[in-house]
């Protein structure tokens, strides 16, 4: 389970450029902002662009139901096949936001174990930008959404990953 993980960290690592500054870190013991899942209704759609190593990535949020909304992820091969994928719930905790994830391998076998999953929480919130703890949803300047997460690695500069997204369905009205 553990070289799963450790070859899929490194493989996100070894993805080609990684920006720098698009994520956030909470700071210790500082309390998340006040938010309610309202503020993530911009997500709502499907999403496509380029992920790890260019190759194609998708995201899709589904409209809330009740004060949780519901995504997955797909990061493509250079081949067009699955890389991995995630499932992801956007949702109101504590009078803030939080997201919770699960990655899958093409085999849907999990990198998690049974019970865990990853845990982001929310840092601050703008107008079409959320961000959470070594995570980021930003609108672009050309209408898409640019997705950063903040890997671990032992560099004492930040090391992060971007996604870049256009929107390629909007939510029915």
């Amino acid at each position: 389970m553990m070289a799963k993980v450790w070859i899929a960290a490194l493989a996100l690592v070894a993805a080609g450029p990684l920006a720098a500054q698009e994520t956030s870190l909470s700071e210790e013991g500082k309390p998340p902002p006040a938010a309610t899942i309202a503020q993530a209704e911009w997500l709502v759609g499907a999403w496509s662009g380029s992920g790890i190593n260019g190759a194609e990535a998708h995201e899709s949020w589904l409209a809330a139901s009740g004060d949780t909304m519901v995504g997955s992820f797909v990061q493509e091969t250079a081949a067009g096949g699955i890389m991995f994928t995630e499932h992801m719930y956007l949702m109101e905790q504590d009078g803030s936001l939080v997201v919770k994830l699960k990655h899958f391998n093409p085999d849907l076998t999990g990198w998690e174990d049974k019970d865990g999953m990853v845990t982001f929480r929310l840092v601050h919130a703008e107008p079409c930008a959320l961000y959470f703890n070594a995570l980021t949803y930003r609108c672009a300047e050309d209408g898409g959404m640019v997705v950063a997460v903040r890997m671990k690695s032992p560099k004492p500069e930040p090391q992060e990953l971007v996604f870049r997204f256009r929107r390629v369905s909007a939510p029915a009205k």
